[in-house]
């Protein structure tokens, strides 16, 4: 898959490591060598163990859970790959941690997301390689390109073939007023309605179902969202279109399944048929019940990273 003659080279941390092998192999190339430990008091050590001067790097890490541990190891090896004279540090991150603190929501708030950037571009990252930015203006938080691929070139495919195009009796669904856009791409593609869920968030990780924008009585549900975190917006979403809207069967979809605290506990007992997530994290199989199914990514990374290597553009892949 690779033509010019520049070297490649494919590194991981350790919080995805499946995902990095196919990526690798897809693009006929052996994974980097690299050993990437943590010292007793919880420092991270990096080593990367063969010649990467000149060449094009790629480091492939999520910053999910744990997610400062995740992060610490990216930005060290970044660094290491850049003291040992790489020619270009793309970091390639399938989930982008820390992306929900993107603005000031009130006083003496900080904007992680804004940090995040300043403190990969200063580890020595020449471009960052992502999936469905919660806020996509983050993308500006950077002065080196971003590319961030959608989600939904890979779940768009699956409802078709599971439910088909322009049905009476499917809506697609956003949980709240922030996914709006989102639901919409997904509505416009597959021809079927849309309806938007308008609620009310007391506090963090606490949502309120206030009012359903739209017709889903009697209908079948897809609830589309970016990131899935403790399922609370989610599960009360589901139980919203069940007791107010008159909706007969709910199914979701998300691109990143964080899963954290009670989420596979309210996923389980809620009215959710289905739940389909994008492996941009790795889920343990603890949290894989019945009615999660996962789709894979890295055929969009092996492109987009083939595309970029080969300095041609990107931009077919946002389609």
């Amino acid at each position: 898959m690779i033509s010019h003659g520049k070297n490649i080279k494919i590194f991981c941390g350790n919080s995805h490591p499946a995902l990095a092998m196919q990526i690798a192999s897809a693009l006929g190339l052996p994974l980097g060598k690299a050993t990437v430990n943590t010292f007793s008091d919880g420092e991270i050590s990096v080593s990367i163990g063969e010649s990467v001067r000149g060449s094009d790097v790629f480091l492939i890490q999520s910053t999910c859970e744990p997610v400062n541990n995740n992060l610490m190891e990216l930005l060290i090896m970044i660094d290491a790959c850049r003291r040992a004279s790489a020619g270009r540090i793309t970091a390639v991150m399938p989930y982008f941690g820390y992306a929900r603190q993107d603005r000031k929501s009130k006083a003496r708030d900080p904007i992680s997301a804004k940090l995040i950037a300043d403190l990969l571009t200063t580890a020595g990252a020449d471009r960052v390689l992502t999936m469905d930015l919660h806020a996509t203006q983050i993308q500006g938080f950077f002065n080196i390109p971003v590319d961030n691929m959608m989600g939904a070139s890979v779940l768009i495919p699956h409802i078709a073939g599971t439910f088909g195009l322009n049905r009476d009796d499917l809506v697609i669904v956003s949980p709240d007023l922030g996914s709006v856009n989102r639901a919409r791409k997904f509505a416009e593609k597959l021809d079927l309605p849309l309806a938007i869920i308008d609620k009310r968030r007391p506090k963090a990780n606490v949502s309120e179902v206030m009012n359903i924008i739209g017709d889903v009585r009697g209908k079948k549900v897809m609830l589309v969202d970016d990131l899935i975190d403790t399922a609370g917006t989610l599960v009360h979403a589901a139980e919203a279109l069940v007791e107010k809207g008159g909706a007969t069967e709910i199914h979701a979809c998300a691109s990143h399944g964080v899963l954290s605290g009670p989420a596979i506990e309210r996923i389980q007992n809620s009215p959710i048929k289905t739940l389909t997530l994008l492996d941009t994290i790795a889920l343990p199989q603890e949290k894989m019940i019945d009615k999660i199914h996962v789709l894979q990514v890295a055929p969009v990374f092996t492109e987009a990273i083939a595309r970029i290597y080969e300095e041609v553009s990107v931009s077919p892949l946002f389609d």
